[in-house]
């Protein structure tokens, strides 16, 4: 048997990075939001042992460095469970995007294996595996807006918002997680900002800005002046603070933001560590018009939406119809 399981990116509404931990991460705080971007997984298992990675994308790691393999061997232990798995990636995602799509791939492993065995592990077990595999697999396990806490991994589904034209802009430069934190340390050491007082600021910011929109759980009324809460979120100040350090390595990215923000864009940022941008417009219609602009300038962009938290899970599954 094999299912099929879509395997959405995400963005970052904003990310705050606070001091490092005593176990090396850092404290981070910030909103995920799922888009209707994709990669697709197939997940099959067979008589015999052992995990299989497929996938024509040079860049996709096909050993056990993979999360996909990594959550695999977790899963099998805890369920149990007997077989060869195979594990085909369709990639359409970048890699190194900020776009969570190799977490996003590990998850809809995981859910795509169960499926396939037939078998179900509990969410504070899936949550664990998550967690254990890397930090920002659990948002996949939740899918919508979710804030995300800790060094990530703790994540808190939020009030819903409603669709919102979203263009993405994949620059041909990945960026490595790892160093963009590095260069975020070596610039901490220079300014020594107070990271507790940071993150104590942005979570005042986002207590504000949820009390002001909706009940958790409700999707998100239509408020503010220009009637689109997430710029009442934008309002708070909510930025991301890999822009600091990514964008003096890669200037290119800042100018792609600054062409996000030209064609209309109500908010652009770099998602994650990048390099991946994304600009949220008012309409589907400005949306296409904005990508029309900036493909014309040499850049590959792409129209797409945020997708809600039910959406999310409608669609995960939908690929195998």
């Amino acid at each position: 048997m094999t299912v099929a399981v879509r395997s959405f990116a995400k963005i970052n509404l904003g990310l705050y990075i606070g001091p490092r931990r005593a176990d090396g991460f850092h404290d981070l705080r910030t909103v995920y939001q799922t888009i209707a971007l994709h990669d697709l997984i197939r997940v099959s298992v067979t008589r015999g042992s052992g995990i299989e990675i497929v996938c024509s994308d040079p860049r996709v790691p096909l050993d056990s460095s993979n999360t996909c393999y990594r959550i695999t061997e977790r899963v099998m232990v805890a369920l149990k469970a007997r077989g060869h798995v195979t594990i085909a990636i369709e990639k359409r995602l970048p890699v190194q995007g900020g776009l969570g799509a190799a977490s996003s791939n590990a998850v809809a492993t995981m859910l795509g294996l169960q499926q396939a065995l037939k078998k179900t592990l509990s969410t504070p077990q899936q949550l664990e595996i998550a967690a254990a595999v890397g930090s920002d697999l659990p948002l996949f396990l939740v899918g919508g807006t979710v804030l995300g806490v800790g060094r990530g991994e703790e994540v808190f589904p939020l009030p819903e918002l409603q669709a919102t034209a979203t263009v993405v802009v994949t620059p041909d430069v990945g960026v490595s997680t790892p160093r963009a934190f590095a260069d975020w340390d070596a610039r901490s050491e220079l300014t020594r900002p107070d990271g507790s007082d940071r993150l104590s600021e942005v979570c005042r910011a986002l207590s504000a800005w949820l009390r002001g929109n909706s009940h958790a759980g409700a999707p998100a009324k239509v408020g503010g002046r220009d009637g689109n809460p997430l710029s009442d979120l934008v309002r708070t100040g909510i930025e991301n603070d890999f822009e600091k350090v990514v964008f003096s390595q890669y200037p290119e990215l800042r100018d792609m933001k600054r062409a996000l923000e030209r064609a209309g864009s109500k908010y652009a940022s770099l998602s994650g560590s990048g390099s991946t941008l994304y600009g949220l417009f008012e309409s589907a219609e400005k949306a296409a018009t904005a990508v029309s602009r900036l493909r014309k300038q040499g850049m590959k962009a792409i129209a797409t939406r945020t997708l809600t938290r039910r959406e999310y899970w409608r669609r995960s599954f939908a690929a195998g119809r």
